[in-house]
């Protein structure tokens, strides 16, 4: 008996050593890591529902490309702390902005012609159709070729009003997009914003601005973020439309940009308005309509556009 407890004894010590030498290792581990060795314990809570949630985030993503935790949060009406949770859990991330290359301008020379003063800087914009703002941008195609795509955006909507699509980047290209815009609402912008480029200096688009009694105005030259909402627009635009070349030919390049401008409008959720532009006039509209002071965001839809 004796002889046995001197043996239980021993094997206790043999335990309690191996288990500090594990312990030990342990907490080399963690340390040489930089974590916790709590964490080595950790069990996920809600395995479950984390799982869910990925699978509906993941389908999120495939719609939304460049949705990041917040638009998705939006999407399905959670918290964006627990979607940001679950995608750094698993891995999941939005597709990021492509790096940026200088836009091409015309080469014609001006001068002072048409130059005009910042005005938009100044506007304190609150309704729909107060001012406008545009701007155009290359899209690269096989053969070390361009085509250019020019857009009119409200200003307080966010909404792409009017675009034009050309394989020059002249007064054309910008005319046609404003021309479009001015046909798509029932009254002109009082200003229209742009930068100094020669497109937007021409004779043919200053006649259409003084016939519509709008005011011209300009970004300062060399001002890009004078003009900041285009600059963000086109920034996710050619993130989420693809790099062109994927586009085989030129005519179903001009149907992704048409589809991809309609997504941005009538189903983008835009981080500013907490959703897509289009649905945001509409609400504007009815706020109108109604003659009443509510923040058009707390509006309901009559129906979905």
């Amino acid at each position: 008996m004796k002889h046995f407890s001197s043996s239980a004894s021993k094997g206790n010590q043999d335990n309690e050593s191996l288990g500090r030498k594990s312990v030990a290792g342990k907490s080399a581990v963690t340390e040489q890591i930089g974590i916790s060795r709590q964490n080595l314990y950790y069990q996920p809570r809600l395995p479950a529902k984390d799982l869910e949630l990925k699978n509906q985030i993941e389908a999120v993503i495939v719609e939304h490309k460049a949705y990041g935790h917040r638009r998705i949060a939006l999407t399905l009406g959670i918290n964006h702390k627990r979607v940001r949770r679950v995608m750094r859990l698993f891995g999941l991330k939005a597709r990021r902005s492509l790096n940026r290359q200088p836009k091409a301008r015309s080469s014609h020379d001006l001068s002072n012609t048409n130059r005009h003063q910042n005005l938009f800087a100044k506007a304190v914009v609150n309704k729909p159709n107060q001012a406008w703002v545009s701007d155009f941008t290359y899209l690269p195609q096989p053969n070390s070729k361009f085509v250019y795509l020019a857009t009119v955006l409200d200003a307080y909507t966010r909404e792409i009003i009017g675009w034009n699509f050309g394989v020059r980047h002249n007064s054309e290209l910008v005319t046609e997009a404003l021309r479009v815009a001015l046909g798509r609402r029932s009254k002109p912008p009082e200003i229209f914003h742009s930068d100094q480029g020669s497109e937007y200096r021409s004779k043919d688009l200053n006649e259409i601005l003084i016939t519509q009694n709008i005011q011209a105005s300009m970004s300062a030259k060399s001002s890009p973020w004078q003009n900041g909402k285009q600059e963000s627009f086109y920034q996710k635009f050619k993130l989420e439309l693809g790099h062109p070349n994927i586009y085989e030919t030129r005519g179903e390049l001009f149907e992704a940009i048409a589809l991809q401008i309609h997504y941005y409008n009538h189903r983008r959720i835009h981080s500013a308005l907490k959703m897509p532009p289009a649905i945001f006039y509409q609400r504007c509209q009815q706020q109108s309509s109604t003659n009443t002071t509510n923040d058009p965001k707390q509006l309901k839809t009559a129906s979905k556009i």
